[in-house]
C-alpha cells in the first residue's frame, strides 16, 4: 500500500464510525464511477476513430470552417 493512502486509512481510523462510513462510501462511488468511464471509452475507440476519419475526410473536401465563423 503506497504511502499516502496509509496515511489517510490512519486519519479515517481516527474518526467516528459514521465518518468512516460516509468517506468508504465516497470512496467507493468514486471506484465505481472511473470503472464505468473505462468501461465507456473501452467500447467507443472504433467509433471515435471512425469519426476521427470522417472529421479529417470533411475537412480535406473543404466542407468544413473555422469556428469563429460558424457563429
Amino acid at each position: 500500500m503506497p504511502d499516502l493512502l496509509k496515511k489517510a486509512f490512519d486519519a479515517v481510523s481516527a474518526l467516528p464510525p459514521e465518518r468512516q462510513n460516509a468517506l468508504a462510501e465516497l470512496i467507493l462511488a468514486e471506484i465505481e464511477d472511473d470503472k464505468q468511464w473505462d468501461e465507456a471509452f473501452d467500447g467507443s475507440q472504433d467509433k471515435l476513430a471512425a469519426m476521427a476519419e470522417e472529421a479529417i475526410a470533411e475537412y480535406k473536401a473543404g466542407k468544413t470552417r473555422p469556428m469563429d465563423q460558424v457563429l
